[in-house]
């Protein structure tokens, strides 16, 4: 367990990389939008060469376990870690739109559609959402290691991880919800190989405007993260009176 003095440096060394790291994403985004869209970003889609799209993915993954390192890095417990974890990447998720702004003045709006991941599927949503998801993360992972400061204390039982792994699942759904749906109705999920090569992939790709999010299946799995922090928080005051 850390002393109260190292977690408020794990805290600013923690948010101090995750901060930079926001600003490096950034950059990166802003290299791949004057290539693929020096007009602006915006929906339908352009495809990626298969090339440039395994890139991507490995980017992407690189950037996952670096913030997951920090974590491992920073904490000297396992709820230490993903707290460090959660802490890190909802710093660097909000940088980084931060960072796109003062770059490219861009998004317009917070309902501005964004791509989000890739890993496993394309993950799109209105900025908002994935900020949302990022100050939740942030939340939980103060709680995590506010509460984790007294040993006696089982951090997270099997009630707390049913909503977050509950919640969590919902929030991701509603991020791969319209992608998935549309690879289902055109046929390609059937048929995943050499789609860059597929004149009509890349057609479906290049017409897909999304319409509406999924902001009842966000929102729900949302209100399951929240609830669980609440438990979390409720079962740390019983605890200490």
């Amino acid at each position: 367990m850390m002393k109260k003095s190292d977690v408020r440096k794990a805290f600013i060394y923690t948010g101090i990389f995750a901060i930079a790291m926001g600003f490096l994403e950034a950059v990166v985004v802003v290299y791949l939008r004057e290539l693929y869209y020096p007009e602006g970003f915006h929906f339908p889609l352009r495809v990626f060469s298969q090339k440039i799209y395994g890139i991507e993915i490995i980017r992407e993954a690189s950037t996952l376990v670096m913030l997951l390192m920090v974590g491992v890095l920073t904490g000297k417990s396992f709820h230490e870690r993903f707290a460090f974890f959660l802490y890190s990447f909802g710093v660097w998720d909000i940088v980084y739109y931060i960072a796109l702004k003062l770059f490219l003045d861009w998004p317009p709006g917070i309902l501005s559609w964004d791509i989000l991941f890739l890993i496993p599927i394309t993950w799109i949503g209105p900025v908002l959402a994935p900020v949302i998801c990022s100050l939740t993360m942030i939340t939980l992972s103060v709680v995590l290691v506010s509460v984790h400061k007294r040993r006696n204390i089982r951090l997270l039982g099997t009630r707390e991880w049913s909503l977050l792994l509950s919640g969590s699942l919902l929030v991701f759904l509603a991020f791969i919800r319209d992608f998935t749906l549309l690879m289902i109705r055109n046929g390609y999920a059937r048929s995943p190989d050499n789609l860059f090569q597929n004149d009509s992939f890349v057609r479906t790709i290049e017409s897909f405007i999304p319409q509406t999010f999924g902001w009842l299946l966000f929102g729900t799995g949302e209100v399951l993260l929240i609830l669980g922090i609440i438990l979390i928080i409720t079962r740390h005051k019983r605890k200490t009176t």
